[in-house]
C-alpha cells in the first residue's frame, strides 16, 4: 500500500483536551469536514444537559442530514460531588458509545466531553481504553474534554491536542454567551 493510500484510511483516535476552550469545536471542525465528504457521523455528548440544553452547535447539526447525535448527561451541573444521576447517564452513555464504535456504522464517531468524566473520576482511563480497543478498526474516532491529561489514553491516541487557556472571559465573571460559548 502506498504511503498516500495510507493516510486517507480512517480508524484513527484523536483527543482534543485541557483548560482552554475550543475542544468540542475543534471536533466539530472535523464532522463539518467529513460531512462534507459524506462521511458517517454519530456524536454522543456526555456531560451536556441541563442549564445549556440548547446549543447552537445542536440546531446546526439537527439541519444536516447523515449525522446523529445522543446526549448523556444530568440535569444539573456537576459541582463537587458526582451525584448518582450523573454517574448513571455517563454509564448509559458509554454503552451507547461502545456500541457505536464497534458497530461498523459510522466512519467517525464524536465522544464530546467524554474526557471530564475521567477528570472527574467517575470513569477511570483503563476502563475507556478497554472501550476504544474494541472499535471497529475503520471507525474514526474523537475524544473532547477534561482538564487532568490521561496517559492512558494519549498513549493509545494517533493525535492529541491539548487546548490551554491563558485567560478567558469566564474569570472575569463573564456568562456564556449565546452563540460563541453554546
Amino acid at each position: 500500500m502506498s504511503e498516500s493510500r495510507q493516510e486517507s484510511v480512517l480508524g484513527r483516535i484523536n483527543v482534543f483536551w485541557g483548560s482552554g476552550k475550543g475542544k468540542t469545536t475543534a471536533a466539530l471542525g472535523m464532522v463539518l469536514r467529513a460531512h462534507g465528504h459524506g462521511l458517517r457521523i454519530h456524536i454522543l455528548q456526555f456531560m451536556k444537559r441541563g442549564p445549556l440544553a440548547s446549543t447552537g452547535e445542536l440546531e446546526a447539526l439537527g439541519s444536516l442530514e447523515g449525522i446523529s447525535v445522543e446526549r448523556f448527561g444530568a440535569e444539573e451541573w456537576i459541582v463537587g460531588e458526582i451525584t448518582p444521576e450523573q454517574l448513571s447517564a455517563i454509564e448509559i452513555g458509554l454503552e451507547a458509545a461502545r456500541s457505536a464504535i464497534s458497530s461498523g456504522a459510522f466512519d467517525l464517531v464524536v465522544l464530546d466531553e467524554i474526557l471530564y468524566a475521567v477528570s472527574f473520576g467517575s470513569l477511570s482511563g483503563d476502563r475507556l481504553v478497554e472501550i476504544l480497543r474494541g472499535k471497529d478498526p475503520h471507525t474514526e474516532v474523537v475524544l473532547t474534554g477534561g482538564w487532568t491529561k490521561c496517559s492512558e489514553i494519549v498513549e493509545m491516541a494517533d493525535l492529541v491536542t491539548e487546548m490551554k487557556k491563558e485567560k478567558h472571559p469566564f474569570d472575569l465573571g463573564v456568562a456564556p454567551r449565546r452563540g460563541i460559548e453554546f
